[in-house]
């Protein structure tokens, strides 16, 4: 035991005799506390002479610690499992993780931490009152994962099978969550949700294996587990997913649902993809109850709103939101889907994966390797009397032809679009062998858009910006001086990067007569966007910039979610 350790090497040195020693140790099991603890109570040590004398028969330094200096990676470990052992870590270098310890001698708790990360230790001792302190504070902090942490019961997670065959529950056994490789899961899981993490990667390299976390659109490695881990931790990633173990030579694609509490589950779509060194798992995280469905929410200022909500409210014609992979085009899609919900609206949507199944809404999921194609699926949807359908992606010429026929013979169409800005969606649809004519009736908006970090509220301070690097970004020089711009310096509620949350950067341009007569004239993406910025159209950077002006984003983040104009 750790605690005979420490009070061997007491007894050695004479500082204690054995009835003392029995005595304390007894002490401790009785008040559940630890053996430093009691020997400061008792007055056998002053907290200094006690720390002094730790290191000095240990061989190690002596540090101060406070939740204040503590590195990312005291917050990406248990608490719980830091407090029981009454260690924290204070650094890290490499494969080394610096921690500090009020009692080297308990190596049980070492060794455990050393397995769940996969790092050599090097201990340094702290005072242990310095140590709970420290743990309280980054308890505290760590509020979303004690509210998570209560609902789940001490990791009393369920995950839910959600096979066609039958729906039942598998809680996981006190048995089962005593294996490491468990916990570790449960740990990369909860982590994931605490920071609002959109997906999680788990990559193996030829020594290394590492965990990253996607916090608002920006990859951070959160852990490095031990290479010893990687396939236990795959396998059981596959087990929760129902996917094969036995297969590692093809990609498998399956769901993982977590039941948090009564009222609240998260579904987590895996991806397992082999590679040089082994099965890569990247996890989309689904989580309902973080789906913002008001549009007045999600960025777009007052007048791309009302233009819109004019568009969707429409009786027929096309609405399309283009942008690259990431950048919330199914969030807008269903915050419009969410409008236009009512009982007297029949709406179907065909979505390749659905992502969240909402009550009123008929959703299916497209299945390409059955023949349960996009065109199928909407083919199907003219047959179900629709009000609305909405198209998860159009990708081909046939998606899109039967989507613009939609369009044009009563229903409203909403879709999304692989293209970079609105002008250019208009083209891409000519060149994918839509007639301009086709294009120009059906379509009443495109809607382009990115997502762009928010400066944290906690840390926001001002920013100085050259007047020559606005003016090159796209600020007409009269302007210059109503632009005060901001960024985060970095505090514990952003981890330190300066950004909390994201807002959408939207370029919303209704297809206005003039627009359609150049669309049905053959005219370019540079004709039409010049065309829509004199009728009142923003571009992506100007929104952007206008987001800076407000200081709602950085200027970093401007230039690095958007181009020049």
């Amino acid at each position: 035991m750790s605690r005979s350790r420490l009070g061997d090497i007491l007894l050695k040195h004479g500082r204690i005799d054995r009835t003392q020693l029995d005595t304390l140790i007894k002490e401790t099991r009785l008040h559940g506390n630890t053996l430093t603890s009691q020997l400061v109570k008792q007055g056998v040590f002053s907290e200094n002479e006690l720390v002094a004398f730790i290191a000095r028969t240990y061989g190690c330094r002596v540090v101060e610690v406070s939740a204040e200096s503590l590195p990312s990676e005291a917050s990406s470990l248990p608490v719980d499992l830091l407090r029981k052992n009454m260690l924290i870590p204070i650094g890290r270098k490499g494969n080394v993780l610096k921690l500090a310890v009020a009692d080297p001698y308990d190596i049980s708790g070492l060794d455990e931490l050393s397995f769940i990360t996969g790092c050599q230790l090097d201990l340094a001792v702290a005072a242990e009152s310095q140590l709970a302190e420290a743990l309280d504070q980054l308890g505290q902090s760590d509020s979303h994962l004690q509210e998570v942490m209560a609902d789940l019961g001490a990791m009393n997670v369920e995950v839910v099978d959600t096979s066609e065959e039958h729906v039942d529950e598998l809680s996981l056994s006190v048995e089962t969550e005593a294996a490491p490789v468990v916990r570790l899961v449960n740990l990369i899981l909860l982590e994931a949700i605490k920071r609002g993490a959109s997906d999680i990667h788990l990559e193996p390299y030829e020594r290394v294996m590492r965990v990253r976390y996607r916090v608002d659109g920006v990859l951070h490695e959160i852990m490095r587990p031990s290479m010893g881990m990687k396939d236990a931790l795959v396998s059981r990633l596959k087990i929760l997913a129902r996917l094969d173990i036995s297969e590692r030579r093809l990609p498998q694609d399956g769901r993982i649902k977590l039941r948090l509490s009564r009222a609240k589950t998260v579904d987590f779509r895996v991806s397992v993809l082999p590679t040089l060194f082994g099965e890569k798992v990247v996890m989309r995280l689904l989580d309902p109850s973080s789906l913002q469905l008001d549009m007045t929410k999600l960025g777009y200022n007052r007048q791309s709103l009302a233009w819109l909500k004019e568009a969707i409210h429409r009786p027929y014609g096309m609405v399309l939101v283009t942008g690259p992979t990431g950048s919330g085009k199914t969030v807008s899609l269903y915050s419009a889907v969410a409008e236009l919900n009512q009982p007297e609206v029949n709406i179907s949507t065909a979505e390749d994966p659905v992502e969240f199944n909402f009550m009123g809404i008929n959703q299916v999921n497209v299945h390409a390797e059955i023949g349960l194609d996009f065109p199928a699926v909407l083919r199907s949807f003219l047959r179900q009397d629709p009000d609305v359908i909405l198209v998860g992606e159009i990708r081909d010429h046939d998606t899109a032809a039967i989507a613009i026929k939609a369009a044009l013979t009563g229903h409203m169409v909403l879709a999304t679009l692989h293209t970079n800005d609105a002008p250019s969606t208009m083209v891409r649809l000519v060149n994918m062998g839509i007639e301009p004519f086709l294009v120009g009736s059906a379509i009443n908006l495109v809607s382009a858009q990115r997502l762009a970090r928010c400066i944290c509220s906690k840390c926001r301070v001002a920013e100085e910006v050259p007047a020559e690097a606005l003016i090159a970004a796209g600020v007409p020089q009269e302007e210059v001086t109503a632009y005060h711009p901001m960024h985060g310096a970095g505090c514990s509620a952003c981890n330190g990067t300066g950004y909390k949350g994201r807002t959408g950067i939207y370029q919303v341009m209704p297809v206005f007569d003039e627009i359609r007569e150049a669309v049905y004239a053959g005219g370019n993406t540079d004709a039409i966007s010049a065309m829509a910025v004199r009728m009142g159209v923003k571009t992506l950077r100007m929104e952007a910039l206008e987001k800076v002006k407000m200081g709602e984003i950085s200027f970093a983040e401007c230039l690095r979610v958007t181009v020049a104009d």
